[in-house]
């Protein structure tokens, strides 16, 4: 039979292929403020991505907002380009010229030059009390709470001082005394004596070096602060100052395009006229809020919403494109006279002279988008008249502190500086990747103990599996069978790492992705506990491959920057060596002869050995950041943690002991008590237990037991029964009291 159908088959060829049906991988989608929705991202070159980001305005310290953007930015940067292999190109600017700055730079100018004349404390004394009455109109007619609430406290300051100071004038004291008081005055009216100065001798100022020398100051401060944090830095950094030529260029062809005017100097960009065009519309990303001269007289800045100024436009919804200079501004050439660039044709002028008409990816904060980002727009797709300029807007969300807004007036101010001194910048990162890029961020205590306690579960796998894989072997040994346990787990590896890259494909979802990779440790821990108390050995080359994804996955995300192929750098940054490549052999040595010793010292029962072996583990190895932990049957785990952490932990463990102690002896005090007030009620004889309740009972009879209230009635028949109850029980536990006594108990 078989050899018929064979017959009946022919020549034998090969049968035809079952090709795999596969599935629908997900495709990477972000978040575009353009459509306020979630976008499949597409580059408009093939893997090549180019990217703006807005930088900072440079006038005073980098803070948390900062921060909230730039290092959420980087993780951004870097999941593009090391997870979903993009070739990034990015671009940020410097703002180097702005009305603050301005501000700002003429006010320290004029008070290091009023300090040093070394003015008399008579003098200062007087002009602070000048200073102070346009002051006290200023703050009359403050209506922002915040600032008022600051500025109330900068009067309360200056006044605690200046009283003192004018007692001492008055009365003649002598210069030992008067200058100190002056000195402290001059140091807390440092602001209002500035704006006073400024008010007077602003128009003054005119060299343009002056207004450069804070934001180089600045600036410093900030790309240290960035790479304590460790944001990459962009491929190209463009400053205000440096493309003056380029921005003029810019608003040239604007206007000759149709869409700026000329005004007193001034150039304007023209809305009315750039929406009514059939290819171009104003207000993309927050339309909603064209006309909110609130916001628009913000983004012209404090020094440009003056009456004249404001009539030079032909609507109010208008904005600078280029502003003729004032005395005591900064200025430059121009077509149009002596100028400085506005601000929002900044960002248009250097980004179109890097990228070109048409970028992929235009990032910053998300108090930008109106109006600064939805001018950007209109005044860049004027210039290059097409309406395409970003392809996709980026905006990260706010930052809030313990969940108030982050303000100087309430006193929670914090800088870059000040976060680092407090969390490292793996902590801060931490905290950041478990929150959406796109959504407010609480920076508080609660936020932050999250991200160290994420930090130390993740980190305490990467020990464990250090240790198992440090276990000696041959090269054929690491291979070892697999049961179900290894089946199972690395079923579940390869769940979790589709369900990060959905997380991650999900507009660069970190949060989520973060809990999965906490999910996948949890599995390890699990795993490896199962082995262990089993007397098993955990497969290697399994739970290698799984730390060496999470050590991957963190460098991506800037967690972790180093070589390392498993778990965090050891022996702090800027060390070329691997610590613990170098020390653990060593540290193993030590280990294996603790062991042997303690062995040794329990068989013979040597206390004091055992002791000493308990303070090399507990007090002198953690000085040094190793940590031994000793498991019954199985060998000491050796683990190089940071050595701060160590000493916490020690410090905690010793808190939890103190407290069990407290708690033990509290107990044993409460047992005490009671067992003396058992005593003491046991011996009161039944016959007396009832006398000394005269504010019950006025009559008893001849065996103690009441017969009649305190108002003189006869007790009841239900009242009698239930006092007969505790009679009874008081018997039998006096009884028992003059037994206990008897057979030489407590008297």
């Amino acid at each position: 039979m078989a050899a018929s159908v064979e017959q009946a088959k022919g020549k034998r060829v090969q049968p035809a292929w079952s090709p795999p049906e596969g599935t629908e991988q997900p495709r990477l989608h972000l978040y575009n403020s353009l459509t306020r929705s979630k976008d499949e991202f597409v580059p408009q070159n093939g893997k090549q991505v180019l990217w703006y980001c807005c930088g900072p305005t440079v006038y005073d310290a980098s803070h948390m907002g900062h921060a909230r953007s730039y290092i959420s930015f980087d993780i951004l940067r870097r999941v593009l380009m090391n997870y979903f292999k993009y070739d990034v190109f990015y671009c940020m600017n410097i703002t180097d010229i702005d009305d603050k700055i301005i501000k700002r730079a003429r006010q320290n100018h004029l008070f290091e030059q009023y300090r040093e004349k070394k003015p008399a404390p008579a003098q200062i004394l007087g002009d602070v009390q000048t200073a102070l009455k346009p002051f006290l109109v200023k703050l009359a007619e403050t209506t922002d709470p915040d600032k008022k609430q600051m500025l109330e406290r900068l009067h309360a300051a200056v006044t605690l001082v200046l009283g003192p100071l004018q007692e001492a004038v008055q009365r003649g004291a002598a210069a030992s005394e008067v200058a100190p008081k002056a000195e402290l005055l001059l140091k807390e009216a440092k602001d209002l004596l500035s704006d006073w100065l400024d008010s007077q001798l602003g128009s003054q100022v005119t060299e343009n070096s002056i207004f450069s020398i804070l934001p180089k100051y600045w600036e410093g401060e900030y790309h240290q602060d960035m790479e304590a944090l460790n944001v990459l830095p962009p491929d190209v950094l463009t400053r205000v100052s440096e493309y003056v030529p380029e921005i003029v260029a810019f608003v040239k062809k604007v206007v000759e395009n149709g869409y700026g005017y000329v005004s007193n100097g001034s150039v304007y960009f023209d809305t009315a006229q750039f929406g009514g065009s059939e290819k171009h519309s104003y207000g993309k990303l927050v339309p909603e809020a064209v006309g909110d001269q609130k916001a628009l007289q913000e983004g012209e800045g404090d020094l440009s919403i003056s009456a004249d100024r404001l009539s030079e436009k032909r609507s109010q919804n208008d904005f600078a494109l280029w502003k003729a200079s004032k005395p005591g501004e900064p200025s430059w050439d121009s077509p149009w006279g002596k100028g400085r660039p506005g601000w929002h044709i900044e960002c248009s002028a250097m980004a179109g002279s890097i990228l070109g008409e048409s970028m992929d990816i235009h990032g910053g904060g998300f108090d930008l988008r109106f109006p600064h980002h939805d001018n950007e727009l209109a005044q860049s797709e004027a210039y290059f008249e097409n309406d395409h300029w970003v392809r996709y807007f980026l905006h990260t969300g706010h930052l809030t502190i313990a969940g108030c807004k982050m303000s100087k007036s309430l006193k929670n101010f914090i800088t870059i500086k000040d976060a680092l001194a407090k969390h490292t910048a793996r902590q801060l990162r931490l905290a950041f990747l478990m929150h959406s890029w796109k959504d407010t961020l609480d920076y508080s205590n609660n936020t932050m103990e999250s991200a160290i306690q994420y930090e130390k579960f993740i980190n305490e796998f990467f020990l464990n599996v250090k240790d198992v894989l440090r276990a000696p072997t041959d090269i054929t040994g690491q291979y070892e069978k697999w049961d179900s346990q290894e089946i199972e787990l690395n079923k579940s590896f390869y769940e979790k790492k589709a369900a990060v890259h959905r997380a991650l494909c999900d507009n660069v979802d970190t949060r989520t992705a973060m809990e999965e990779m906490r999910a996948l440790v949890s599995l390890g821990n699990t795993y490896i506990a199962a082995r262990k108390s089993n007397r098993q050995t955990p497969n290697r080359m399994l739970l290698q491959s799984v730390a060496a994804y999470l050590t991957e996955m963190l460098r991506v995300f800037g967690a972790i920057d180093g070589v390392e192929p498993i778990g965090f750098p050891v022996g702090g940054s800027g060390q070329n060596m691997d610590l613990e490549v170098i020390v653990m052999p060593y540290l193993s040595v030590l280990s294996d002869f603790r062991e042997t010793v303690r062995k040794i010292a329990r068989e013979n029962k040597v206390t004091e050995v055992l002791q000493l072996c308990d303070a090399l583990r507990d007090d002198t190895l953690p000085e040094l950041g190793v940590r031994l932990e000793d498991h019954e049957g199985l060998p000491t785990v050796v683990k190089l943690v940071d050595r701060e952490t160590l000493l916490k932990e020690r410090e905690e463990k010793k808190q939890v002991e103190e407290e069990k102690k407290r708690k033990k002896e509290e107990a044993a005090r409460k047992k005490q008590e009671q067992e003396a007030a058992k005593l003491a009620k046991m011996k009161i004889p039944p016959s007396e237990m009832f006398r000394s309740e005269m504010d019950k009972y006025s009559k008893f009879d001849d065996s103690g037991f009441p017969t009649h209230d305190a108002e003189g009635k006869e007790i009841s028949k239900g009242q009698t029964k239930k006092l007969k109850k505790l009679y009874d029980a008081q018997e039998k536990l006096h009884k028992d009291y003059l037994e206990m006594v008897q057979n030489g108990g407590s008297s």
